[in-house]
Formats: structure tokens, C-alpha cells, sequence
């Protein structure tokens, strides 16, 4: 097939980054970073891509949603696999680097099912933050795209917007449901899919672009929503973060404002 090396206009550092390598692989998680990656390299480089999602307790059931129904609609070649992270007790004890095991057993699952060239969909923001991934990326020689063409994530909004993913443009960062536990708290099946519960009835009443969490810590469940929100929203949060909190005897600590990697807890060095 003859790459399209046409009509990429402000985002052609984006393309040549894709376009340099004979076939990709695509690990796309439902975010608006590695959604946008894998359509713009589908339009781009149609067959030479293949978009990977893996499902499992952490992945949102509506992030699974969103990668299914958009490679249906788009007919992408979509390859679901299970990370197997789950079965690695290094990250079901949730330490620091908890995202380092779950990366690595992501990658290597890639990595086993196809020899095309890994790509993530990191931008240059991520570069900036704590990210133990990163990592397990470069032990896999996974490449970074977005990072190649000096994108970072408002770079990323304007991608999804060109290429008119309405859905995605607005939609708010949404890492894995593992980022809720409270560093040191056992990564369980069923504090996942209770965080995703919460999640999805609070998202449906408060609306899609709503950021908020609901995060399991060693004082109880809580509840974080960003500004704007107002007092109702607040209240309808407690309220329902306490009905369901109740339903499955687990202590409710309230609702707070929402502070990014709030729940992961890094150790103080010693001086």
C-alpha cells in the first residue's frame, strides 16, 4: 500500500513520525491520546496499523466501549488482549512503581502477538510527570509519536478536533482505574469495579465532561470532582458515594476537590 503523505497539514511532523516505520502497532486504552493517535495513523496508513486494546478489571467499561465502537464504525483492525497484569502479585501490592508491572505486562502481551513496532500514545505533558510506564516502554522499545512531533496534550485536543471526534475532543483524561487505590492498598477486582461504578452513575448525572474520581484510600471511599462544580453537584456526588457506599458496607470519607495522582502516595527520602 502506498502511504498517504498528503493532507496531514499541521500535524505532518505527526505522519512522518508513523509513516517511517513498515508496520505499527498501536496500544490504544480508550483515552483521547491513543484514540486520536490510532485514527489519524488509520487515515494516514490504513493497513499498515493495528490498534491493540487490552480489557481487564482496571480498563473502564466504557473506555472498552468507546475503542470497540470506534474500530466498528471506522473498521479498524482491532486485536483485544488480556495484559495479564493481574496475575502479577508486584502489581497487584499497588507500590509506586505499580504502573511499571502493569506497562510490562502490557508490552510484552503486544509484543508476543505481533513483531510490528509498538507505539504508545505519550505526548510531551506525560514527559513531565511520574510515570514508571515510560519505563517499561523503553525496555520494549515502544515509540512515542506524539513525543517524535513535539505534541503535548492541547496538541493532542486539537488533533481530535481536526479530525472531528467530537466524542474525544471534549472527553477528560481518563487513566486506568488501578490510578484510584491508594498507593499501598492491594489492587482488587472488586474495589475496581466498584470505582467504576461509582464513576459511571456520577458521569451519567454530572455529564461526560465532568473530571472527577472516586478514589479507595486507607481513611474510606472518596469522591473528587474539579471546578467548575457547583454545590448541587457536590451534594449529589455525596449523596450517591454514600448510598452506594452503604449497599456495599464500605466507609464513605466524603467529597473533596479533585487533585491529580491524589491517591498515589510517594515515599519522603530521608536527608
Amino acid at each position: 500500500m502506498t502511504t498517504a503523505v498528503h493532507g496531514a497539514g499541521q500535524f505532518a511532523p505527526l505522519l512522518a513520525s508513523l509513516a517511517r516505520h513498515q508496520r505499527l502497532a498501536i496500544a490504544v486504552s480508550g483515552g483521547v491520546d491513543s484514540m486520536a493517535l490510532a485514527h489519524f495513523a488509520w487515515r494516514h496508513l490504513g493497513t499498515r496499523v493495528t490498534m491493540y486494546h487490552a480489557s481487564g478489571p482496571a480498563v473502564p467499561a466504557a473506555a472498552g466501549a468507546r475503542v470497540s465502537g470506534h474500530a466498528a464504525r471506522h473498521g479498524w483492525p482491532l486485536v483485544l488482549i488480556d495484559a495479564g497484569e493481574q496475575g502479577d502479585e508486584r502489581y497487584r501490592a499497588n507500590p509506586v512503581e505499580r504502573c511499571y508491572y502493569c506497562k510490562t505486562n502490557l508490552y510484552a502481551r503486544i509484543a508476543a502477538a505481533t513483531a510490528d513496532q509498538l507505539a504508545s500514545g505519550t505526548n510531551l505533558d506525560d514527559l513531565a510527570d511520574f510515570r514508571p510506564g515510560l519505563r517499561a516502554a523503553a525496555e520494549h522499545a515502544v515509540v512515542h509519536p506524539y513525543v517524535e512531533a513535539g505534541m503535548d496534550k492541547a496538541s493532542v485536543y486539537r488533533l481530535a478536533a481536526s479530525l472531528g471526534l467530537d466524542d474525544l475532543e471534549r472527553l477528560p483524561a481518563q487513566p486506568c482505574l488501578a490510578s484510584r487505590v491508594e498507593t499501598g492498598i492491594a489492587i482488587a477486582p472488586a474495589d475496581l469495579a466498584f470505582i467504576d461504578a461509582v464513576e459511571s452513575r456520577l458521569t451519567a448525572r454530572l455529564g461526560a465532561e465532568t473530571v472527577l474520581r472516586c478514589r479507595v484510600t486507607a481513611a474510606g471511599v472518596v469522591i473528587e470532582l474539579a471546578p467548575p462544580h457547583d454545590t448541587t453537584a457536590a451534594a449529589l456526588a455525596g449523596a450517591l458515594g454514600a448510598e452506594l457506599c452503604r449497599g456495599e458496607q464500605r466507609r464513605f470519607a466524603g467529597v473533596r476537590r479533585y487533585v491529580r495522582g491524589a491517591a498515589f502516595l510517594r515515599p519522603i527520602a530521608n536527608d
